[in-house]
């Protein structure tokens, strides 16, 4: 040993230096735990290497040699174990990390996922996925697992966020949409009707009047739709006892009670079965519909004895039944008349097709929802909350939904039912 200090040992091994200092770990027999590099050819470069990685242990920003050679592998299992989202970001995080990140970092270690590394595969990513926003979300989880690496595995995260390099890239367009106009939603519900009967018909309707998304229409069970609810709740939450008791005093069938559908739940697929998981973002939420939908929900649940609301053709759940591949683009995009043949399905009349909703998806019924209730001027917290969105800031925390804003919303939906009736009878 040539040199000795503080914890730090310098030695010569052949024609080059190594210096070892003192991790700040001890063995399980008590002797202390030592790290070392080699390489060195000036014994003062490699003594000093060896004091600053002292100081950086006693600042608390030292990575060992043990954890900096965590392979990626094993870091992001570790990372995705720990974290605890909502099912449906749980499984969007667990198909990303498994489809794109996992494989191309298999077999480097986390100290090897510098800033060159970290463009690379931004780089590989941009050019596999078509979709800009799928590239985003795939660099945003990586973001979290390297992020979540620093201190401990590596000093510091190399993502970038802030400074711009290399060539401008304007940002991505949104994508475009036009006015949601009555015209359309109705034709888009007659159109519905044709696929799968009068549940498409109400479905589309209901998806129009309450901005509801497609997983929880498609999960809506009868119990929490009106004329049923809240009297039919089950009441699973002992905790929410004083909200039950409200909603039966607020909404329901009868003189001053406001028609309304209960948001309890989605349905997602989950290894090929249909799973009952709680709405996105857990934004359970009461949603008042104007008179003429209540009265549709009322006909439709009694019609039929299914378990869904908008039960699919053979009766099961929408949900998993391929809705956006055997449904939607027959009722946005239309579709020839079909004749009966000998042992073929039912015939079916020629379905015309929607411009505004043809190639589009069915969420932008969701989104043109809310522009009619931005239309109509109503109170953006009542609106953000009908929407399923938290409202951040004093105006989250001192808002609340009163009778009065849904009141309005009822009125403001019913009108433009009403003027749109009165238009259609005019013209006949």
């Amino acid at each position: 040993m040539a040199r000795r200090a503080r914890d730090v040992y310098v030695e010569w091994r052949g024609g080059t230096c190594r210096v070892k200092w003192w991790s700040g770990d001890y063995h399980d027999d008590g002797r202390k735990r030592f790290e070392s590099k080699g390489g060195f050819l000036d014994e003062d470069e490699a003594y000093d290497y060896g004091l600053d990685m002292m100081a950086e242990i006693r600042q608390g920003t030292a990575v060992s040699n043990r954890d900096g050679s965590t392979l990626m592998t094993e870091w992001i299992d570790a990372w995705f174990a720990a974290t605890d989202h909502a099912y449906t970001t749980h499984k969007s995080y667990k198909a990303i990390i498994n489809k794109h990140i996992r494989p191309y970092f298999r077999g480097k270690t986390v100290a090897e996922v510098d800033v060159i590394a970290y463009r690379a595969f931004r780089k590989h990513i941009q050019a596999k996925l078509p979709s800009p926003g799928s590239a985003k979300n795939v660099m945003t989880v990586l973001g979290m697992i390297l992020d979540d690496a620093a201190p401990r595995l590596i000093k510091v995260s190399p993502v970038e966020r802030q400074r711009q390099r290399g060539r401008f890239v304007k940002k991505t367009q949104r994508e475009r949409k036009r006015d949601m106009s009555i015209e359309s939603i109705d034709q888009l519900a007659r159109n519905a009707e044709v696929v799968f009967g009068y549940p498409g018909y109400v479905m589309i309707w209901t998806m129009a009047m309450t901005g509801m998304r497609p997983g929880e229409l498609f999960g809506l069970r009868r119990e929490y739709c009106y004329p049923a609810w809240p009297a039919s709740d089950p009441r699973p939450d002992p905790e929410e006892e004083e909200r039950y008791k409200e909603d039966v005093l607020r909404y329901g069938k009868g003189d001053g009670l406001m028609p309304a559908i209960r948001v309890q739940q989605q349905v997602q697929q989950v290894k090929g079965s249909t799973a009952e998981v709680p709405p996105k973002y857990y934004s359970y939420r009461t949603l008042v519909v104007p008179p003429f939908l209540a009265d549709m929900l009322e006909k439709l649940l009694a019609s039929h004895d299914k378990k869904w609301v908008f039960p699919a053709i053979a009766g099961g759940c929408l949900g998993s039944s391929g809705f956006s591949v055997d449904y939607w683009p027959h009722i946005s995009r239309g579709a020839k008349a079909r004749e009966r043949a000998p042992g073929s399905r039912n015939p079916r009349p020629a379905i015309p097709a929607v411009p505004d909703f043809a190639g589009k998806r069915i969420y932008l019924i969701r989104h043109g929802h809310k522009a009619w209730l931005d239309e109509d001027g109503h109170s953006r917290f009542a609106v953000e909350s009908r929407m399923g969105h938290e409202v951040p800031g004093v105006e989250g925390t001192y808002s609340s939904v009163t009778v009065a804003m849904e009141r309005a919303i009822m009125k403001a939906l019913q009108d433009r039912w009403e003027k749109f009736q009165a238009r259609g009878s005019r013209s006949e």
